[in-house]
C-alpha cells in the first residue's frame, strides 16, 4: 500500500485538476440537474451581492426547488447588473434602508443574508420581523449571545432560521459520517482539522474587527470547529487554544492571524485544529478510530472534495455545494425535512459558543469548560 504521503501528493494533483475544471462539470456525475420536480419553489432574495453572493446566485441557476427572485444591496449598479443577468423584476429589488418592505412582497419567501459577519445580527432580525424565512451565512453572528438573539427573534416571528452549512449536504462528508455512525471506525479517538489560506488585501472587511468579529477563526476556522463536531459526533467539554501573530500591522488587535485550538469530548476523544490567514496547503480533515480512519483533502473548499478511508478512496459524486444546499433548504422549509447534520440556528449557536471559548482560552491561556 502506498504511504500516506504518496496518497496526499497524488490527491493534491487530482484535486488541483478538478478545482480548475468548470463548475458545470462537477455535478454532471450526479446527474443532479436532470431530476424532475413539480413542488413549490423556494423564492429567495439574496442580501449582499459580493463574491460569495455571486457564487450562490450562479449555483442557484441549476436548482430545481429554489429560485433567485430578488436582491438587496447598497450598490445601485450591482442591482442593475443582477436584474439584467438574472431577470429580477424591479419590485423585488431593495436597499439596506428599505428592505423591511419585503414584508409586503408575496413573491419572496426567504432572504439569504450574505453580508459581513458583524451585520448578520441586525439584518436577520429585521428579515424575521418582516415575516420572511432567513438563511444566514456562517458564522451566524459575532458571538453566542447575538446568535441566541437571532434564534429567539425567528421563533417569535414564526419563521425558519437556517445557516449556510453547505458541507452538511456534501456526499463524501456524509459518507464519512455514515461510516462513523455504523461503527466502521470503531471508537473515535482523534480528529484533526487544518483550515487556512494566505489572505490578501489588508483593507478588506475580513480584517476589520468590527465587521468580521475577529480574523481567520471567524472566516475559515468555523469549518474546523463545525467539522470537529460532525466528524466525531460529539459536543466538546473543554477547549484550549494558542494564538500566533507574525504581522501585527496587517492583523491588528482583535484580528487573529493563526490560532491552534483543541477540544476534549465526553468519550475521551480529542481534536487538534488550526485556523490561519498565513499558510496554504491546508484544508485537511483527519479522523482516527480504533478500527479505521478517514482523511479528506480538500475537505471543505468550494472545489471537489476528495479523500479516502481505511476501506479505500471515497467515490461519492461531485456536486456544486451551493446548488444542493439551496434545494435541500427548500425541502427543510416547505416539507420539514431533517438533514443528517442540522443547519438551523441552534446548530450555529453551538459553534458560536465554541468560538467564544476559543477566544477566551487564547486570552487567558487556560482550559475553558463549555
Amino acid at each position: 500500500m502506498n504511504s500516506r504521503r504518496d496518497f496526499l501528493q497524488k490527491l493534491g494533483v487530482s484535486a488541483l485538476a478538478l478545482h480548475l475544471a468548470p463548475i458545470s462539470g462537477w455535478a454532471d456525475s450526479k446527474n443532479y440537474h436532470n431530476e424532475t420536480y413539480d413542488g413549490p419553489l423556494l423564492r429567495i432574495a439574496i442580501m449582499g451581492l459580493g463574491s460569495y453572493g455571486t457564487r450562490v446566485a450562479e449555483a442557484m441557476q441549476a436548482c430545481t426547488k429554489a429560485k433567485l427572485v430578488g436582491v438587496i444591496s447598497g450598490t445601485p449598479s450591482k442591482i442593475k447588473h443582477w436584474q439584467s443577468k438574472y431577470n429580477i423584476p424591479e419590485k423585488n429589488c431593495y436597499n439596506y434602508e428599505n428592505f423591511d418592505d419585503v414584508k409586503n412582497n408575496p413573491d419572496i419567501d426567504a432572504v439569504y443574508v450574505i453580508t459581513p459577519n458583524g451585520l448578520h445580527h441586525d439584518e436577520v432580525i429585521r428579515v424575521a420581523k418582516a415575516g420572511k424565512h432567513v438563511i444566514c451565512e456562517k458564522p451566524m453572528a459575532l458571538n453566542a449571545k447575538e446568535g441566541q438573539d437571532m434564534v429567539d427573534a425567528c421563533k417569535k416571528a414564526n419563521v425558519k432560521l437556517l445557516v449556510g452549512y453547505r458541507m452538511h449536504f456534501e456526499p463524501k462528508t456524509l459518507e464519512v459520517i455514515r461510516m462513523r455512525k455504523a461503527g466502521d471506525f470503531g471508537k473515535i479517538l482523534f480528529f484533526q482539522g487544518l483550515c487556512g489560506f494566505t489572505i490578501g488585501d489588508p483593507t478588506q472587511w475580513r480584517l476589520n474587527k468590527q465587521l468580521a468579529g475577529g480574523g481567520a477563526l471567524m472566516d475559515i476556522g468555523i469549518y474546523a470547529i463545525n467539522g470537529s463536531r460532525y466528524m466525531t459526533g460529539e459536543e466538546p467539554l473543554w477547549v484550549t487554544a494558542q494564538e500566533t501573530k507574525t504581522d501585527p500591522v496587517k492583523f491588528k488587535e482583535g484580528v487573529d492571524e493563526t490560532i491552534q485550538f483543541q477540544f476534549g469530548f465526553p468519550s475521551g476523544a480529542t481534536s487538534s485544529c488550526l485556523s490561519t490567514y498565513s499558510m496554504i496547503n491546508l484544508d485537511r480533515f483527519f479522523l482516527n478510530g480504533e478500527n479505521g480512519f478517514a482523511e479528506m483533502w480538500p475537505s471543505t473548499g468550494y472545489g471537489p472534495i476528495m479523500g479516502r478511508t481505511h476501506k479505500g478512496e471515497l467515490t461519492q459524486p461531485i456536486t456544486v455545494h451551493q446548488t444542493v444546499q439551496m434545494d435541500e433548504m427548500a425541502d427543510i422549509i416547505f416539507k420539514g425535512k431533517q438533514p443528517v447534520v442540522p443547519v438551523d440556528g441552534e446548530e450555529a449557536v453551538k459553534d458560536l459558543k465554541l468560538i467564544d471559548a476559543i477566544y477566551l482560552a487564547t486570552r487567558t491561556g487556560k482550559k475553558v469548560d463549555v
